[in-house]
C-alpha cells in the first residue's frame, strides 16, 4: 500500500512539479519507508523552491537529528523559526523552538 502511495504521489509530482504540499508528502512518504536520501533530497528541493513552506522545517530537522547531523539540525530550526516569524504562524514557531531547545538540552 506504501509503494502505491508513493507512485500516486510521484505521479502527482509529474502533473504540478510546482505543488508543495505533494513534494512534502512524498518526502515524509519516503522518510516512512526509511530511504532517508530521498527523503533528504525531497525537502531540500521543496526548501529551495517554497522556503516559505514552514511546516517542513520541523520534519528537515528532525530527519538531520536522525542521521546524527545535529549542527545542520540546528540551523534548520533557526531558519524554520525565522521564517515562521516573517509570516507568521505562532504553531510553528511554538514547535521549532520546543524541538531547537530540547535538541540543544540533549548535547
Amino acid at each position: 500500500m506504501k509503494d502505491n502511495r508513493l507512485e500516486l504521489l510521484l505521479d502527482m509530482l509529474k502533473k504540478d512539479p510546482e505543488d508543495s504540499f505533494v513534494r512534502y508528502a512524498i518526502a515524509k512518504e519516503y522518510e516512512s519507508l526509511s530511504d532517508y536520501q530521498a527523503s533528504l533530497n525531497h525537502f531540500l528541493i521543496l526548501k529551495m523552491k517554497d522556503p516559505n513552506y514552514v511546516g517542513m522545517y520541523y520534519h528537515l530537522a528532525k530527519l538531520y537529528e536522525k542521521q546524527e547531523n545535529l549542527p545542520l539540525a540546528i540551523q534548520t530550526y533557526d531558519e524554520g523559526i525565522a521564517v515562521a516569524k516573517k509570516i507568521p504562524d505562532f504553531h510553528a514557531l511554538s514547535e521549532l523552538n520546543s524541538a531547537r531547545l530540547n535538541l540543544e538540552m540533549e548535547i
